[in-house]
């Protein structure tokens, strides 16, 4: 299956973003990917209120995508906000197209390095999974990247997983990063395809706008592709069937304990 991962650089306009998502679609989709993978907050960069952003997925940005996503005949996955408790949003990535339309709420919110999503997001409370052309996919989000147990409990359908993100720059974040998509393609034995929002061209402050560094790892923790910080794209094919010759191998999940 044939995944295009496009890193991009939201702006604070829904619809300006909405433009590029459908710049990005329509090339994928000329490249032959079938799952076109957008990173978090795809609808809205962080660092703006997001409350007067969010909206619910039949909302009019989501069934924009989905009708894009339909007329290039792709799945289009991407981070927007929804409605949460109160005055707060949810971190929602959407997942759209080809029969499907339906959201992931990012469970693990980023209450660290001076930041705290939870005084605006709602957390989410359960894994998502969803399926195309046979294959399950399963989903997380940024922060979620750091908790392998929500990992294995994808892989346990999911031989392909996507993370979103727009990670927090700052020492360390790059590596960080780049270590964790790794270890956790290695703890689940699946395919890791990560996506991130490119690093901004201009300083927001503390809010994790994005350091790029989006990657394709196999279930062997082997990295396939791997962008820089510049807005890019990586178009990649991905065999599921990989997993079945990694876990003979390499059954981590079968011989866990705990």
């Amino acid at each position: 299956m044939r995944f295009a991962l496009c890193q991009i650089s939201s702006t604070a306009d829904p619809q300006e973003n909405l433009a590029t998502v459908r710049t990005e679609i329509a090339s994928a989709a000329r490249q032959g990917a079938r799952v076109v993978h957008f990173p978090e907050a795809t609808q809205c960069r962080f660092g703006v209120d997001l409350k007067p952003v969010a909206e619910p997925l039949d909302g009019p940005w989501a069934t924009e995508v989905r009708a894009i996503a339909d007329e290039h005949d792709v799945v289009v996955v991407a981070g927007m906000f929804t409605p949460g408790e109160g005055s707060r949003v949810t971190n929602t990535t959407l997942v759209t197209g080809a029969g499907l339309h339906l959201g992931y709420d990012k469970i693990h919110l980023f209450d660290a390095f001076g930041f705290k999503e939870s005084d605006n997001v709602t957390p989410g409370e359960k894994p998502v999974t969803f399926d195309v052309d046979g294959v399950t996919i399963g989903l997380a989000t940024c922060y979620d990247v750091r908790f392998p147990e929500l990992f294995r409990t994808l892989a346990t359908t999911a031989p392909v997983i996507l993370v979103g993100a727009s990670w927090g720059a700052g020492p360390g974040k790059a590596d960080q990063w780049d270590l964790l998509v790794q270890a956790r393609a290695l703890d689940a034995t699946s395919w890791v395809l990560a996506c991130g929002q490119a690093f901004p061209d201009a300083d927001y402050g503390s809010a994790p706008t994005g350091i790029g560094r989006s990657a394709v790892v196999d279930p062997i923790g082997t990295v396939r592709e791997r962008l820089d910080g510049r807005p890019g794209t990586i178009v990649s094919d991905v065999d599921p069937a990989l997993i079945e010759d990694v876990r003979a191998k390499l059954p981590v999940l079968a011989n866990r304990r705990l």
